[in-house]
């Protein structure tokens, strides 16, 4: 049985790096490649990083239901494959979407059973810190990315669980505290040790 988690923060809170740092401490996890239509960065690459399309391209993936969530952010559009998603969620995976307050919605009404998670910055300084440290956004870009930020985390207590990315590597620690718990939990286990259980029972194992 696998689980479909959310990450949600503001630009600049760290999310990405955890995530990143977080595949390569545990098994058995993806973080969905979404389709969007905002170019790449530097270092980027298509179908790794995101799957890069055209703004027509996107909207006949929209019109012929491809998606299972879709966003707006910063005039570029964002989308999850919900065919690709119900793959690996079939065969046994836990699937990461990195999506902004509006797509972790949009997916928790659809999937009520996704676990939620919202990345936190300590301060709003910190924050500003940390988007400038970039060198890759004009001051326009930063100011805007600095007024979304309080606009996505107005929306923190909509998530199940809470990280600090005060101390990265404590914040990394408390992300995979979060799957492993969740990896854990009666409902997960009951399923991925049935016949253990069974035989614990005394019940006739098929």
């Amino acid at each position: 049985m696998s689980t479909l988690f959310t990450i949600s923060a503001p630009s600049g809170a760290g999310k990405t790096s955890l995530v990143k740092n977080l595949l390569e401490q545990i098994d058995n996890i993806k973080v969905s490649v979404s389709h969007t239509t905002r170019k790449p960065r530097s270092g980027e690459v298509d179908g790794i990083n995101y799957n890069f399309v055209t703004k027509d391209k996107f909207i006949q993936m929209l019109d012929k239901g491809i998606f299972l969530e879709h966003a707006e952010v910063f005039g570029n559009y964002y989308g999850t494959s919900q065919e690709w998603l119900t793959e690996q969620l079939d065969i046994g995976i836990d699937i990461i979407l990195e999506i902004d307050w509006q797509g972790a919605e949009q997916v928790k009404q659809l999937n009520p059973a996704t676990v939620g998670i919202f990345i936190l910055p300590p301060s709003r300084a910190i924050l500003e810190e940390r988007l400038r440290g970039r060198g890759t956004d004009s001051d326009e870009i930063i100011t805007q990315r600095l007024q979304g930020a309080i606009t996505e985390i107005n929306h923190y207590d909509e998530s199940d669980y809470l990280i600090i990315n005060d101390d990265f590597d404590r914040a990394l620690i408390d992300l995979q505290i979060v799957i492993n718990s969740q990896r854990l939990c009666q409902t997960q286990q009951t399923v991925k040790l049935d016949r253990m259980l069974a035989e614990l029972l005394g019940k006739k194992v098929n």
